[in-house]
C-alpha cells in the first residue's frame, strides 16, 4: 500500500516545534567553567597546534571522521526538477536524517546557489578541510558527471553522487541474483534501459563492470532508441548508442532479457512484457508509479521477475540499502575516495546477503513466515539489521585492498561490535512493529474519538495501512472535527448512547460476569453507555480486535473497565505497565511504571516475568536488572530484601533468564564497574536492558526524568498481562505516540489470533 501524504501534514511535520529535521548536539560535557575552557579558549589551542603540526590529526581531535556533507544546487530534485537551492533544503535535511538513522553518520546539508559547474566544483573543493565525505545530491545531468569526476580527482576524501551510484549498486545486486535464478549469464544478456539521465548512465556503467557487453545494451530516452546515427548526440549518450536497426522502446524490448526503467510511469505495456525473452527481468524503478504496474506485468508474464522502487511490492530497489553503509565503511578506514572496487564490493555483499537465512526479526517485521532467496526476494529488506555489519566491512576491506585506506582495520571482530553500537542494533524495532502490523491490519477501537489527536492518528493508521480504526463518540462531533482538520476518514463511527440493542446485549454479558460482584443489570446498562466499557466489550465479544484509550482519562479509570470485562490472562495475578525508553545509548524496557504502587515480592516476580516477555515481544533478549539503592546486599532495608528475594524466586522458576539484583541503576548499566567490583554479576558482560523498579514511584519518576532531562523518547505504556489486547495511552500523548501504541495493539492482536488458531 502506498502512503498518502497530505500537504498540511507534511508542512506541519517540518514546521512544528523546532523547524526542520536536524540539529547540532554537543558530544562532550559542558557543565562547568573548566569544560568550557577545554572546549574553547584556552584549551582548544592544544588540538589546534597538534593538527597544525600534522593535518591527519584532524581526524583524532574533531568530528571530521564521522561527518558527511550532503550537497546540492537544487537543479534536479526528486522529480520536481530545478526548484533551486532553498527549495531543495528539506530533501537534503531528509538525506542527513537517513545517514544518522541507518549508519550513525553525522551530516550537514549544504545548498549552494551556483549552476555553473566550474564554480560549483571550486566551492565544494574548498570544503575538504571540514568534512570526511561528500554526498552529492539532486544535481542535473550532464553537469553532475563533470562535477563528480573532477571533484574525485581533486579531493582526497570519499565522494559519491548518490543519484548516479545508489540505484546502480542496489539494482546491480538484484540483477545478479535475478540472472542467477533464471540461469542466465550477464555477459550474454540483452538489456534495455529506458531513461538516459544520471542514474541510467551510472547503472549501465556498473552493469558493464559486472560483465554486461556494450553491444548488448539498448538505451532509450524521450526520443526513442539512442542510435549511432542520431544527430547532435552528446558525449555521454554516444557511449551507449546502438547500431541496431530499431527506433522505439517497443522494438527494443522485443526479445530482450532485461528491462531497466529509470524514466516515467506507464511507458511499458503488457504486450511489451509478453514480447520479451523467456524468464524476463523487469526493474521498473520510476517513482511513485513504475513504468508498468506490478500486477499488470505479473499477469502478463507468470515467468517474470520484477522489482520496483515501491515498498508495497517485492524487490524494492531502495538507495537506503546502500549509501549509509558505503559511506560508513569508507569513513571508518579513511578512504581517499569511493572507487569502483568499493561499489562492486557493496554489490556483491548485498547480493550475497539475500542468499543467507533471514533472521526471524525481519520475517516478523514483514509478516512473512519465512523469507527465502527467490523471485520475490532478490535483495535484503531495508529493515534488515545485518546490513551495516555486512556492507560496511565489505566496502572497508575493498578500500584497504585498493590501497586507498589511511586507517586500515586490524580487528574485524571489534569493528563488527563498533558498527552495532553506532546505531543501536535494535533501534529499528518500532519500524519493524509498524511494518508487521501493515501486513495484517486489525480492528482497533478508540474510545476517545471526539479528540482531534485520535482522529489524526486514525488517519495515519488508515493511510499507512497499519490498522482498521473504529471510532466511538457522537458522530456529529466527530464529523465536525474531521471537517475542521481536513481529514478523509472513512471508518465506522459508533455512539454507544444511541446503540440501545447493543448496549442491552453487552449489559447482559457484563451482568453475567459481575452479578456477584455488586452490579445489577441496570448498573451494567448504565456502564455500557460509557465508551471505555463499550469498547472493552467490543474486544471481549470479538467485534474489535484491540482497544486503545487513555488520552483524556487517568490510567486507573481507563484500565478498570477492561479488567472487569476482559480480565487478566490465564495464570496472571497482576497486570503491569511497561515503557520502552529510547536513548542514544540504546533502548531499555522499564517495568512497572503505571499499575502496581508497592508490589510485594510475589507481585514483583510476576512483573519481572511480564516485562521480560514484553521485551521478547519486540524480539529483544531481556537482560534484567531488579533495581534498588543497594548492590548485592551492601545496604539493608525492605527494598533490597524484596528485590533480592524476587530475583531468587525468578531464577528458581526461570533459570535461563539473564537477571540479577538487588543492584543500583548505574551499576546495572556499567559493565566495567561490575567486572571490577562485582564480577559474579550475570549482567557484567553486556549490562542490563530491562529495568524492574521496586515500586511505582521510582519507576514513574525515572522514566519521566529521562524524558524531560535526558531527552529520551518513550513508547508506552504497554499494558502487560491482559487476556486480550488492551493498551492504555499516556495522558496527552502525541499523534505519533498514539500511532505507535495502535501498531503495538495490532501486532498484539495478531499474536493473540495466532495463539487461538494454533
Amino acid at each position: 500500500m502506498s502512503i498518502k501524504i497530505r500537504k498540511q501534514d507534511a508542512l506541519n511535520y517540518h514546521m512544528m516545534g523546532q523547524p526542520g529535521k536536524i540539529e547540532v548536539v554537543p558530544t562532550k560535557v559542558l557543565s562547568s567553567q573548566l569544560d568550557l575552557a577545554l572546549a574553547y579558549s584556552p584549551g582548544v589551542a592544544e588540538p589546534c597546534k597538534e593538527i597544525a603540526a600534522n593535518k591527519e590529526d584532524v581526524y583524532k581531535y574533531t568530528a571530521k571522521g564521522n561527518l558527511v556533507a550532503v550537497i546540492t544546487n537544487g537543479t534536479a530534485v526528486l522529480g520536481l526538477g530545478d526548484i533551486g537551492p532553498e527549495a531543495s533544503k528539506p530533501v537534503m535535511e531528509g538525506k542527513a536524517v537517513l545517514f544518522k538513522k541507518y549508519a550513525g553518520i553525522d551530516s550537514f546539508d549544504i545548498e549552494i546557489d551556483e549552476k555553473d559547474p566550474d564554480a560549483f566544483i571550486k566551492i565544494v573543493k574548498s570544503l575538504e578541510p571540514t568534512f570526511g565525505g561528500i554526498n552529492l545530491e539532486d544535481i542535473k545531468a550532464p553537469e553532475c558527471f563533470k562535477i563528480e569526476t573532477e571533484l574525485r580527482g581533486m579531493m582526497k576524501i570519499p565522494i559519491m553522487h548518490d543519484d548516479q551510484h545508489g540505484t546502480a549498486i542496489i539494482s546491480s545486486a538484484a540483477l545478479l541474483n535475478a540472472l542467477e535464478l533464471v540461469g542466465k549469464k550477464i555477459e550474454n544478456a540483452v538489456l534495455v534501459l529506458n531513461g538516459a539521465g544520471a542514474a541510467a548512465v551510472s547503472c549501465t556503467r556498473l552493469y558493464m563492470a559486472l560483465g554486461l557487453k556494450r553491444e548488448n545494451i539498448i538505451m532509450c530516452d524521450s526520443k526513442g532508441v539512442i542510435r549511432k546515427d542520431r544527430e547532435n548526440l552528446d558525449a555521454i549518450k554516444s557511449q551507449f548508442a546502438t547500431s541496431r536497426n530499431i527506433t522505439t522502446l517497443q522494438e527494443a524490448v522485443k526479445g530482450a532479457d532485461v528491462f531497466i526503467g529509470l524514466s516515467i510511469a506507464n511507458i511499458l505495456t503488457a504486450q511489451d512484457i509478453q514480447s520479451m525473452a523467456a524468464n524476463p527481468i523487469v526493474f521498473a524503478l520510476a517513482n511513485p508509479d513504475p513504468e508498468i504496474a506490478y500486477d499488470v506485468a505479473m499477469k502478463a508474464r507468470p515467468d517474470l521477475i520484477m522489482g520496483t522502487g515501491r515498498s508495497d511490492h517485492p524487490n524494492q530497489v531502495n538507495n537506503v540499502l546502500g549509501f549509509p553503509y558505503i559511506f560508513r565503511g569508507a569513513l571508518d578506514v579513511r578512504a581517499t575516495e569511493i572507487n569502483e572496487a568499493m561499489k562492486l564490493a557493496a554489490v556483491y555483499a548485498l547480493a550475497s546477503l539475500a542468499k543467507e537465512p533471514v533472521p526471524d526479526i525481519v520475517n516478523k517485521a514483514y509478516n512473512i513466515e519465512k523469507l527465502n532467496f527467490g523471485k520475490e526476494y532478490l535483495i535484503p529488506k531495508p529493515l534488515d539489521p545485518r546490513l551495516i555489519t555486512i556492507i560496511s566491512p565489505a566496502v572497508a576491506k575493498a578500500a584497504m585492498d585498493s590501497g586507498i585506506a589511511k586507517n586500515p582495520i586490524t580487528d574485524w571482530g571489534a569493528y563488527h561490535v563498533e558498527l552495532q553500537k553506532r546505531i543501536g542494533i535494535d533501534q529499528k524495532f518500532m519500524n519493524r512493529i509498524i511494518d508487521r502490523a501493515k501486513h495484517n491490519p486489525k480492528r482497533v477501537v478508540f474510545a476517545e474519538a471526539t479528540h482531534h489527536k485520535i482522529l489524526k492518528a486514525a488517519q495515519v493508521l488508515i493511510d499507512e495501512g497499519i490498522a482498521k480504526p473504529i471510532l466511538l463518540g457522537d458522530p456529529a462531533e466527530i464529523e465536525k472535527l474531521i471537517a475542521e482538520h481536513n481529514l478523509e476518514l472513512n471508518c465506522p463511527i459508533i455512539y454507544p448512547r444511541k446503540e440501545k440493542e447493543t448496549v442491552e446485549r453487552y449489559a447482559k454479558i457484563m451482568y453475567e460476569k459481575r452479578q456477584r460482584k455488586g452490579l445489577t443489570y441496570l448498573d451494567c446498562v448504565k456502564l455500557m453507555q460509557d465508551r471505555n466499557y463499550f469498547a472493552a466489550m467490543m474486544v471481549e465479544t470479538g467485534e474489535a480486535d484491540s482497544l486503545v484509550s487513555g488520552l483524556t482519562k487517568d490510567y486507573p479509570k481507563t484500565i478498570l473497565p477492561s479488567l472487569q470485562i476482559i480480565g487478566k490472562a490465564p495464570g496472571v495475578n497482576r497486570v503491569a505497565g511497561m515503557y520502552i525508553v529510547m536513548t542514544k545509548k540504546g533502548n531499555y524496557f522499564f517495568g512497572d511504571c503505571t499499575v502496581n504502587v508497592d508490589p510485594s515480592v510475589e507481585d514483583l516476580t510476576e512483573i519481572i516475568s511480564l516485562t521480560a516477555d514484553g521485551a521478547k515481544f519486540f524480539d529483544v533478549v531481556p537482560r534484567v536488572a531488579v533495581l534498588s539503592y543497594s548492590n548485592f546486599g551492601s545496604s539493608k532495608g525492605d527494598i533490597p530484601d524484596k528485590t533480592r528475594e524476587a530475583v531468587r524466586l525468578v531464577k528458581k522458576s526461570n533459570p535461563d533468564l539473564i537477571i540479577d539484583g538487588d543492584i543500583q541503576a548505574n551499576v546495572a548499566l556499567n559493565t566495567e564497574l561490575q567486572k571490577e567490583m562485582y564480577p559474579f554479576s550475570a549482567l557484567s558482560n553486556e549490562g542490563a536492558n530491562t529495568m524492574i523498579f521496586p515500586n511505582l514511584a521510582s519507576a514513574n519518576i525515572a522514566y519521566k526524568l529521562l524524558m524531560e532531562i535526558g531527552g529520551a523518547e518513550t513508547i508506552g505504556p504497554i499494558l502487560l498481562g491482559m487476556k486480550k489486547p488492551v493498551h492504555v495511552l499516556q495522558l496527552g500523548s502525541s499523534i505519533r505516540e498514539i500511532v505507535n501504541i495502535a501498531a503495538i495493539a495490532v501486532v498484539d492482536a495478531q499474536v493473540h489470533a495466532d495463539r487461538k488458531n494454533a
